[in-house]
């Protein structure tokens, strides 16, 4: 398959046989390797020693440069729970970057999160579910914010939801205690909907209390292809390999994330995501008391070690993070889409990036 690039665009897509004809004396690089797509990562809170959780542009614009170079060509930068001033003040930082198209928009990974289930999140800032406290980030973001993570168990959930479903803005569950009837009810709703890291922020399934995990299983089961995005963090540490095979294996809307923090790309040592220190050992990150700080990998590091065929791993790192987040152009290699493109060595490693039509790496 032959690509054409014109203005950031893949502007027309050929058989290598027809593109001969067409160019006769032409004679394409055959030493690049394998073409992907670029990698859409929906849940990224940082990398390459940067935080996108800054009231400094400069610092959120490096960790985003830092996961386009590594194959991301498209991340949505996440917010972990804070004070609403503070929240304000990332949004309004992270505002131009959207506009400007280094980032896809901005997730807020809280404050409306379940205590008993918060793990790298700070309790401090944790506050019940607030329609008019969404309306206000909502307005900072000016349409930059594509998607928010809540507990759908608490008291003015509902409401917070239905803010959410009027602006456009994709509902993401999880850092949730909801049991299985209150999970599955919440995944029920008309509008598609996405599921937070599932495994981790909530109560692992048993057979006496299936919970969220259960509730997604399940849906899956009765549903068909469902209209649920699953998130998993499948860097080796946060899920077991068994368990993203059986999601995607019973058809599951797998959309692989990094839930990267500032430690991605960097040796083992102390980091901060928001306001709570971390200590990065052996590639993992943890906060004192243990619990699992977000990702020390790139969406391409996971990508590069997961099993599936490339085709699959296609819409679980392109297609299938775009979709659930509706947008447009990106995570897959058709004409009028965006022209990025990793190019893969024969371990899956990434060899070179081209981002909107210009090579990065």
């Amino acid at each position: 398959m032959v690509f054409t690039v014109r203005n950031g665009a893949i502007a027309q897509r050929q058989a290598f046989e027809e593109w001969s004809r067409a160019w006769p004396k032409a004679v394409p690089p055959t030493h690049l390797g394998r073409l992907f797509p670029g990698l859409v990562d929906i849940h990224c809170h940082g990398g390459g020693g940067h935080t996108f959780c800054t009231t400094d542009p400069d610092e959120a614009r490096k960790a985003a440069e830092f996961h386009h170079r590594s194959g991301s060509t498209t991340v949505v930068a996440s917010l972990v729970t804070a004070s609403e001033e503070v929240l304000q003040a990332q949004i309004r930082a992270l505002r131009p970057l959207a506009d400007e198209g280094v980032i896809a928009g901005i997730h807020l990974e809280g404050p409306f999160l379940a205590a008993s289930r918060c793990g790298a999140q700070d309790p401090r800032y944790l506050v019940p579910p607030d329609p008019s406290m969404t309306r206000r980030l909502l307005e900072t973001g000016e349409g930059t914010v594509v998607m928010m993570t809540l507990a759908p168990e608490l008291l003015g959930a509902d409401e917070v939801v239905s803010v959410l479903d009027d602006a456009g803005v994709t509902v993401a569950f999880g850092h949730t205690a909801a049991d299985y009837a209150t999970f599955r009810r919440a995944l029920d709703a008309p509008k598609p909907r996405v599921v937070t890291h599932l495994g981790n922020g909530m109560a692992p399934m048993h057979h006496r209390a299936p919970g969220p995990v259960g509730a997604v299983l399940h849906k899956i089961a009765t549903d068909g292809t469902s209209s649920t995005h699953i998130e998993l963090i499948a860097d080796g540490q946060h899920v077991a390999d068994q368990f993203v095979a059986m999601l995607a294996a019973v058809g599951g809307e797998v959309v692989l994330v990094s839930d990267a923090m500032a430690a991605s790309g960097m040796p083992d040592g102390p980091y901060r995501l928001g306001e709570l220190d971390v200590v990065v050992q052996d590639g993992v990150a943890r906060l004192a008391n243990g619990s699992l700080a977000g990702s020390t990998s790139a969406l391409a590091d996971i990508a590069r070690r997961s099993p599936m065929s490339l085709g699959a791993l296609a819409r679980y790192v392109g297609s299938g993070p775009a979709e659930a987040l509706g947008l447009a152009d990106i995570g897959e290699l058709l004409p009028g889409s965006h022209a990025d493109f990793v190019v893969l060595d024969e371990d899956r490693g990434v060899r070179q990036v081209m981002r909107r039509g210009e090579w990065l790496s």
